[in-house]
């Protein structure tokens, strides 16, 4: 067993039990969509821009250009077999999916906000959840984003944001860092894909930070609550953002903060 699975042992799959009376969602296949508790804001999964700006080359051109040079794509081949013929000539875009660390040196945080105001466009677009559907669209022609721009990952928000979330979370909990919290991991999220077996852990908020390294699983929880069921976050596997619900406290904290970025969205109650 590793460290992080001893701080988070596997609870009973009951304690998902509230999450499905509360959605009426009988198995959280993407994690369990939560209304309002009785306030709600989506934290907004981190994009980067390079200092030297977006550039004009995109992350497919970039992709294609390395084909060329290696003299094409390289082949897949499983068990001996060339299945090459089942590769499809789509879009790089740029994006990922699961858990998203900082680029590292010469990048810095591209607010969705930001992007809104270069593209003339809304910071999630009406009626829509974060995801590429709906941010800002910074796409070159081609479809795909310019190398100079990280785009957001799919299904995790990136290891800055998720830190500071649990800040605030802790901050807004009566235990504070001993708050008794549980993490439910959707079947797709699980080696056994089992839609009947709703896979909860059991842990403390104030080590919740490590949850971003179980080994387990590539993307965060798809709900994290505490005990007293005062707070629950949502992360759809398919999404580019996080949903938390919960006291309005919570909800203005996450809003004025300096790091996270946060929009309510009013289609989404």
């Amino acid at each position: 067993m590793s460290e992080i699975s001893a701080l988070w042992p596997i609870a009973p799959s009951s304690e998902a039990s509230w999450l499905i009376e509360l959605t009426g969602d009988a198995h959280g296949v993407t994690g369990f969509h939560t209304p309002g508790l009785p306030d709600g804001a989506w934290v907004l999964n981190a994009m980067y821009e390079h200092e030297l700006g977006a550039g004009s080359l995109s992350h497919d051109e970039l992709r294609r250009i390395g084909e060329e040079a290696r003299g094409g794509r390289s082949p897949i081949v499983v068990d001996g077999h060339d299945l090459s013929f089942l590769q499809i000539d789509g879009v790089a875009t740029g994006g990922g999916v699961g858990h998203a660390e900082h680029p590292g040196p010469g990048y810095r945080r591209l607010r969705w906000s930001e992007l809104a105001r270069r593209t003339s466009g809304p910071v999630v677009r009406d009626g829509y959840l974060p995801s590429y559907r709906s941010s800002p669209d910074g796409r070159l022609p081609d479809g795909s984003w310019p190398v100079g721009i990280k785009p957001p990952t799919e299904g995790a928000l990136d290891r800055p944001t998720w830190n500071r979330l649990i800040e605030l979370l802790v901050e807004h909990s009566p235990a504070g860092m001993d708050t008794v919290c549980f993490a439910f991991y959707n079947p797709l999220l699980t080696r056994e894909c089992d839609i009947d077996d709703h896979r909860v852990l059991r842990g403390r908020l104030g080590d919740a930070w490590s949850l971003y390294d179980h080994p387990d699983f590539a993307s965060t929880a798809s709900n994290l609550w505490p005990q007293d069921r005062s707070w629950v976050t949502f992360t759809d596997q398919d999404l580019w953002g996080t949903k938390v619900s919960g006291p309005a406290e919570l909800i203005e904290a996450l809003l004025d903060d300096a790091m996270i970025e946060a929009v309510r969205l009013p289609w989404d109650t």
